[in-house]
């Protein structure tokens, strides 16, 4: 037995007399270099959230993900229910003390607290040191830039989700993605809109109102502003009114902004030309109805005095000398009577006549405006086919890399927008939007005051819509503008007026003033004379005017109650035939009355 525990105390002896001296080989005499030591230390990779950010076309930040702590419970594992929740409430002000002791207190088995809390409110909780409170890591979709383009952004709920705007309209694409979303949307045009609109809705008491702006060749939206508005955080605490989006949601009756489209549809359908024109001259009566001008001209009227003077008679002739049928089509094609197809879910569908109960009396009055109801947005788009060269694209909240082309449907030829843009423009500069004008911007455009629709389809008396839509600069159109204002009130220093040319129409001066300079745009000052005499277009069209006439007016019974459906025919040619032209219709012509004149006619009105 002493031989074996020698035997044995050696073996180990030696193989630890090996290990040593390895060791010592190893760390002393050729010592190896460390891998550790080696390897870079990284911080470990934060896990993704799970919703991608949104910018702006310029790279701001307009929603983010956030990663915090959650707060929950376990009821049945707390003593005393109403002290934590005091001790609570000291910590979380914003908690309710009577709604949250329910949560606290059986048969609850799991409760949330509170899905976001900061690290410094954490640390507090945890120093009370009660059994029950638990934490867990959550998310928080916050808004950085508050209010500002809350409408177009939307929101989430509490698990993340989309329920509004452009939340919800991509809301896979947000949870798949990680890339940011980069809206076409110019956060400082944004601002400037937001503030010049308040300005106007403020000035004149209004309840609230909308402005767009529009790239008028790629169609984007560079700035959608509706009021009042919320900041998109609290939108599931907003009150519904603010929620509401005039710009995309609310539809109105256009007024004259629409008389644009009525005098593209008869240009492009050649029924009048630019030294043609319509009578505006008497009233037109349909049965108990009355269309009449305000402040009007009281006689024939040339195509850019139509535009210049707004005259609903004159529109009504020229939309009828294009034809119900004719006139519904058009209006289809230049998108007014389908969605915008944008991509927010709360885009509204067009309130118009089927085409069953589309007549001619709908024709004539949605001539000037008047019996179909639309979104802002159908009328800036539509306003920047006419004056982009005739193309019409679908309108788009997402930014368009450069370079790009969108694809779109030719709605009027390029001649027929080379003389829209003639007739915007001189309603800025001889008509009712003259205070939108800004020197060497050229602005071009119209007007609309409609007055709202109650609940049972009657007009509601000093109740209007008053809006300007408009392009510039019209020499070379880049950007559209609407601007809506909804009931505003008169003031007495605009004579006792609420009209659109005394309040949308110097909002829109106020926005171009302040984003084209954002824009890059430079005010061509220096060439006012030139550009403008490129644009202009006199008031009578060019027409040749006739000798004065001296024969006596025909009968009020031999007038004909409407013009006719082709060019007016020359004032050198006064027996020329007055024939419809749009026979083929198949639609009965109402049974209209003019109104006699109270006044003697002028000279010449007979030959007219």
């Amino acid at each position: 037995m002493p031989g074996r525990l020698l035997v044995a105390s050696l073996g180990f002896g030696v193989l630890f007399v090996a290990i040593a001296v390895k060791l010592t080989d190893a760390t002393i005499l050729s010592p190896a270099p460390s891998r550790i030591a080696q390897a870079p230390r990284l911080p470990s990779a934060e896990p993704a959230v799970s919703r991608a950010a949104i910018t702006d076309r310029n790279g701001e930040v307009l929603a983010v993900t956030v990663r915090g702590t959650a707060l929950y419970a376990r009821p049945g594992e707390i003593d005393n229910p109403a002290r934590v929740a005091d001790q609570l409430v000291r910590i979380l002000p914003h908690l309710d003390r009577d709604r949250l002791l329910p949560r606290l207190s059986p048969p609850r088995q799991f409760a949330y607290l509170d899905r976001f809390i900061t690290p410094r409110q954490q640390q507090a909780i945890n120093d009370l040191g009660v059994l029950g409170l638990y934490f867990e890591t959550a998310e928080r979709r916050t808004y950085p830039r508050g209010r500002d383009a809350a409408h177009v952004l939307g929101a989430v709920d509490v698990d993340g989700e989309g329920i509004a705007g452009v939340e919800k309209w991509y809301d896979e694409r947000l949870r798949v993605t990680r890339d940011a979303l980069r809206l076409s949307i110019d956060i400082r045009i944004q601002r400037e809109l937001r503030e010049a609109l308040e300005w106007s809705i403020d000035r004149f008491n209004a309840i609230g109102g909308s402005a767009i702006l529009m790239d008028v060749n790629t169609a984007e939206v560079l700035g959608m502003v509706s009021l009042p508005d919320f900041a998109a955080a609290n939108l599931a605490t907003a009150p519904a009114e603010q929620r509401f989006n005039r710009a995309v949601t609310g539809v109105y009756e256009p007024g004259s902004t629409f008389k644009l489209f009525t005098a593209a549809m008869a240009l492009e359908h050649g029924t009048v030309q630019l030294h043609g024109g319509f009578d505006a001259s008497r009233p037109i009566r349909i049965g108990r109805h009355e269309i009449n001008d305000f402040k009007g001209k009281n006689r024939w009227l040339s195509l850019p005095e139509i535009i210049a003077y707004s005259s609903n008679l004159a529109s009504a002739h020229m939309a009828m000398s294009v034809g119900p049928t004719r006139h519904r089509e058009f209006l289809g094609r230049v998108g007014m009577l389908n969605r915008t197809g944008i991509e927010l879910p709360e885009s509204a569908a067009t309130l118009a006549p089927s085409q069953r109960n589309w007549r001619d009396i709908n024709t004539m009055t949605i001539g000037f405006g008047h019996g179909i109801s639309v979104t802002p947005l159908h009328i800036i788009n539509g306003v920047s086919a006419l004056a982009n060269g005739g193309t019409l694209r679908r309108p788009t909240i997402l930014a368009v890399p450069p370079g790009e082309e969108r694809e779109g449907v030719r709605v009027i030829s390029e001649r027929t927008s080379e003389q829209m843009r003639r007739l915007m423009r001189i309603a800025v500069t001889d008509g009712s939007g003259r205070q939108s004008d800004v020197p060497g911007y050229f602005i071009g455009g119209k007007t609309g005051t409609a007055q709202k629709v109650g609940e049972r389809g009657q007009y509601i008396e000093n109740r209007r819509i008053s809006s300007f839509v408009g392009a510039f600069p019209m020499n070379a159109p880049r950007y559209s503008l609407h601007v809506l204002v909804d009931e505003p009130k008169p003031r007495a220093d605009t004579g006792g007026y609420a009209t659109a040319g005394v309040v949308a129409a110097p909002t829109a001066r106020r926005v171009v003033e302040r984003i084209a300079p954002i824009l890059g745009m430079v005010p061509e000052t220096d060439r006012i004379a030139q550009i403008q005499a490129s644009i202009a277009l006199p008031l009578n069209g060019g027409r040749p005017r006739a000798a004065p006439a001296t024969a006596a007016r025909p009968p009020t019974t031999a007038t004909p109650a409407m013009l006719p459906r082709t060019p007016a025919p020359s004032l050198e040619q006064p027996g020329a035939p007055i024939r419809r032209t749009d026979a083929s219709d198949g639609i009965a012509m109402p049974r209209l009355v003019l109104a006699p004149l109270s006044s003697p006619p002028e000279p010449g009105r007979a030959l007219r």
